[in-house]
């Protein structure tokens, strides 16, 4: 099959550009505008991919532990009719599971070191049919018996403490509650054990104690919300909505888009920002393409010439040029797209080395929440970075090649 003589020219334009003495400077230029879309396209995809993995592990992690939706008292108070409020957040089919809670904050000190707590009150028994976490430690929670005031605590938590399992150590309950109005209130706890959730927000405030316990502990006559799981996480906002409407009593609902909302809110800005910003770098590159055909067209121009006095037309001298500078985009694009997904899918293995070579930490996980570097490249980033690649490519080679297409045959041959 026969190519177009505008494509098989602009093909071979591309091609000899690299091998000619003369025109060494000019595959200079070509070579590093496809070098630039290729680093700006690979840095875009993996910068974009770090970010997803970043966000989608700090969600997995926090909903180890957080439940999906919180049906839970005004002001941290007892629930009126928790078994009511269960038996009617159940009849929404979207609730796989639901679990009672004591929530409130305490101090939890071992010899001279005091740290503050979250201490969460929970029926072992349920709690893990509503978070991960407390399905994969079953066996420690099933230590926390009522009365014996047995606490299981964040991994960083008991690190910092520098207690372990059978370890003593004292909850101060502030004045105002457990029934103390006149100073702060100690009890006695004994560690049971830890958890690490991979989570350091979690892992360095968490204090799991048994429901009864809590309650006795913060004078409470019942739990003061209730933890919900869904068959669908992306649809807890509307699930809450639903239940809103359908519960009794005067509770109020929280999912768990709502918990650390600035953080997550944070991380959709600064992804859209470094698109742009680095999309502002595949731009430079491509638009160096205009110098490039520029002196090609200006190197051609007897070519342009003898084309012209061939028979072909202004449209397909044009279209000569707009095919080898398109080529140029579609190879350096191609490239960074093979770069970029190379290192996103194996950014787990190349984060590590470059560690270890350097004796550094990036992500020091009582700043950043985990301590290793995520990536999810995903389809929904990568195409239109591809399709922007390539349409700034294709821009880029209109002037030059509408100049090419003006050239005078006769002024072109005339000191040829």
């Amino acid at each position: 099959m026969q190519l177009p003589y505008e494509l098989a020219l602009g093909l071979r334009y591309t091609r000899s550009g690299r091998a000619t003495r003369r025109n060494g400077f000019i595959s200079f230029i070509s070579g590093a505008s496809m070098l630039g879309i290729a680093l700006g396209v690979a840095a875009l995809i993996v910068v974009l991919s770090v970010m997803n993995g970043f966000q989608k592990e700090v969600r997995e992690r926090m909903l180890g532990v957080v439940a999906h939706i919180e049906v839970f008292a005004p002001q941290g108070a007892a629930m009126p009719d928790a078994a009511r409020t269960i038996a009617e957040v159940r009849q929404n089919p979207a609730v796989t599971g639901a679990a009672p809670y004591v929530a409130a904050q305490a101090l939890i000190a071992h010899g001279d070191d005091m740290k503050g707590a979250l201490v969460r009150g929970i029926d072992p028994a349920l709690e893990g049919s509503v978070t991960s976490l407390a399905a994969s430690n079953a066996e420690v929670l099933a230590t926390l018996v009522p009365g014996q005031f047995r606490v299981v605590l964040g991994s960083e938590l008991a690190k910092s403490l520098g207690v372990k399992a059978g370890d003593a150590a004292t909850l101060v309950v502030p004045a105002g509650q457990g029934g103390s109005q006149s100073g702060p209130r100690y009890q006695p706890l004994t560690v049971a054990g830890t958890v690490d959730s991979g989570h350091f927000q979690y892992d360095s405030t968490l204090v799991w104690m048994h429901q009864a316990d809590a309650m006795a502990t913060f004078g409470l006559r019942g739990p003061t919300g209730i933890g919900l799981k869904l068959q669908d996480l992306e649809q807890a906002n509307a699930v809450a909505y639903q239940l809103a409407r359908s519960v009794s009593g005067d509770l109020l609902l929280r999912d768990w888009t709502q918990q650390n909302r600035t953080w997550f809110e944070a991380v959709r800005l600064q992804k859209r920002m470094m698109f742009i910003i680095l999309a502002l770098i595949v731009a430079v590159a491509a638009f160096n393409l205009v110098s490039t055909l520029v002196m090609t067209v200006n190197d051609k121009r007897a070519d342009i010439a003898i084309l012209r006095t061939l028979g072909a037309s202004p449209k397909s001298i044009m279209g000569v040029f707009v095919v080898q500078g398109a080529m140029v985009g579609v190879i350096g694009t191609l490239a960074g797209l093979a770069l970029g997904l190379s290192i996103a899918y194996n950014i787990d293995v190349i984060v590590p080395a470059i560690e270890k070579a350097l004796g550094a930490t990036f992500l020091p996980k009582d700043i950043y929440l985990i301590d290793r570097m995520p990536s999810e490249p995903q389809g929904a980033d990568i195409v239109p970075i591809a399709l922007i690649s390539l349409a700034l490519a294709f821009v880029a080679t209109l002037y030059p090649s509408w100049r090419a297409s003006r050239v005078n045959p006769a002024e072109a041959l005339r000191y040829e």
